[in-house]
């Protein structure tokens, strides 16, 4: 399985999965002609993708999903809380339970409830049977919920979206600082490193830290943070961006064998 970023931030947002012949994009919040200009960039047509998948419908994850969905005639799966916000005639749109995994391809996709003021937002964690990445951002609080949906991966791409220092200090209007560091809004560096000291990280191959705010975070911030909370990790943190995205990450089999084997799991 391997994965890459379109781009993440508040200017629009894309996360691409593979498995085989199954291509899965999570969100798309850009133009079409961005968007088809991104997947360029990541050696992907618009016609190779299997479905879209979406979070929630902020403009800035849904923004694109209906002009790249009928230009491919793609299937588009969401909740039916965000399909509000899609329903547009000619779509082809498949609901999300969110108790129920779905099988697409050769992926096995779990949605996975999240608080964030939306209709009825969802995350996903995805399953080749072998391999399994998460991703995770739009959240506002990491419930129980969360950490046990997310506790053994082996990839992750994780929201840090605000320093809480600079977010108070900030650009922002008041109503707008309460939104981002409510239970609702977003997740800070310190809330998403304390996910990281709350799961499994001994087969995490990758951490791609994600959304990071142009106007209330710092990459190295974001880094530092969670750096702090990965003392004696092996693996590797990345950085998803908002115009450059993150390019193909591979997960290899290994590590997953290789704990299962040592009678860690």
């Amino acid at each position: 399985m391997r994965y890459c970023s379109l781009g993440s931030g508040s200017k629009g947002n894309g996360t691409l999965i593979e498995q085989g012949n199954t291509r899965l994009l999570v969100d798309c919040g850009f133009s079409l002609r961005s968007t088809e200009q991104r997947l360029r960039q990541a050696g992907i047509g618009g016609d190779q993708l299997t479905a879209i998948l979406v979070t929630h419908e902020h403009s800035d994850h849904i923004q694109g999903v209906a002009k790249l969905a009928r230009r491919f005639d793609l299937p588009v799966y969401l909740t039916p809380g965000t399909g509000y916000a899609l329903r547009q005639e000619g779509l082809d749109l498949r609901w999300i339970d969110l108790h129920s995994p779905l099988l697409i391809g050769d992926l096995e996709v779990s949605p996975v409830a999240v608080p964030h003021d939306a209709r009825e937002p969802c995350q996903f964690v995805f399953d080749n049977g072998r391999e399994r990445l998460g991703v995770l951002t739009d959240t506002g609080s990491i419930t129980p919920w969360i950490v046990e949906q997310y506790a053994r991966l082996d990839a992750l791409f994780l929201e840090a979206n605000y320093d809480p220092h600079m977010l108070a200090y900030g650009p922002y209007p008041g109503f707008l600082k309460a939104r981002v560091g409510g239970e609702l809004g977003h997740l800070s560096n310190q809330q998403a490193a304390s996910l990281l000291g709350m799961i499994d990280l001994e087969q995490l191959q990758h951490i791609a830290v994600a959304h990071i705010s142009e106007k209330n975070n710092r990459p190295e911030l974001a880094r530092d943070a969670l750096t702090d909370a990965l003392a004696g990790w092996s693996g590797e943190l990345l950085l998803a961006e908002q115009n450059q995205g993150l390019p193909w990450q591979t997960i290899s089999g290994l590590s997953h064998h290789h704990c299962a084997q040592s009678g860690s799991r």
